[in-house]
């Protein structure tokens, strides 16, 4: 084996945490339920099932769903994501701020992964159940600072975020990644994914996606 190969085969990939933010109350969805628990299909998935499938799908390491209008209670009283939440590589973990904005919710998807001793986090939203598991999977695979799914062209979700940038991203807003990867565009890699980071905002949303 050459000196290449060597130091290849020795040297230890950077483990992996993937982020689901399902935290905010969804309040331009007007229904009785909150629009992470619509169903989306015929088959009777909801909106949040669809996401988490895909990430577990992906299979890139442990995932973190961070929640907040949406409680874990709430969300293990639907069998069908129960069964989701009992799976070792998934944990839910709930922000008490997320009344205040996406960056805390961020900030607790980066505890997280902490705890867990991660060297990078890839966050997505729960509302966006249209981005595949290839997608996931080509931003997690990721080596820059940062790593940004692009759909035609337009950056969306995911994006990868290695330890080196966790202490440079907001604590209180509603913002996550972009406003450092505007500031600091040399960061920033894209990467062409498959799917799209529409996300499920209102009941016309839901019904649009629903007719296709």
């Amino acid at each position: 084996m050459s000196t290449e190969n060597q130091e290849q085969a020795g040297r230890k990939r950077p483990s992996t945490v993937a982020a689901l933010l399902a935290a905010g109350a969804g309040s331009r969805f007007v229904d009785v339920r909150h629009k992470l628990l619509a169903k989306l299909d015929a088959h009777g998935k909801t909106v949040i099932e669809r996401s988490l499938h895909n990430l577990i799908d992906a299979q890139i390491g442990q995932i973190v769903i961070v929640t907040g209008a949406l409680t874990s209670e709430d969300l293990a009283a639907n069998p069908s994501i129960a069964k989701y939440l009992a799976d070792p590589s998934v944990s839910a973990h709930h922000n008490p701020m997320w009344a205040d904005g996406q960056s805390t919710s961020v900030q607790i998807a980066i505890d997280a992964a902490r705890q867990i001793g991660a060297e990078a986090l890839v966050i997505g939203l729960a509302d966006q159940p249209f981005i595949t598991p290839e997608a996931w999977r080509t931003v997690a695979a990721g080596l820059g600072p940062i790593t940004v799914a692009t759909y035609d062209g337009q950056r969306g979700n995911p994006v990868r975020l290695h330890t080196d940038v966790w202490d440079q991203l907001p604590r209180d807003g509603d913002v996550g990644a972009r406003s450092l990867m505007q500031r600091h565009p040399e960061l920033v890699t894209e990467v062409s994914c498959s799917g799209s980071s529409a996300d499920i905002d209102t009941l016309e949303d839901l019904h649009r996606w629903q007719s296709n």
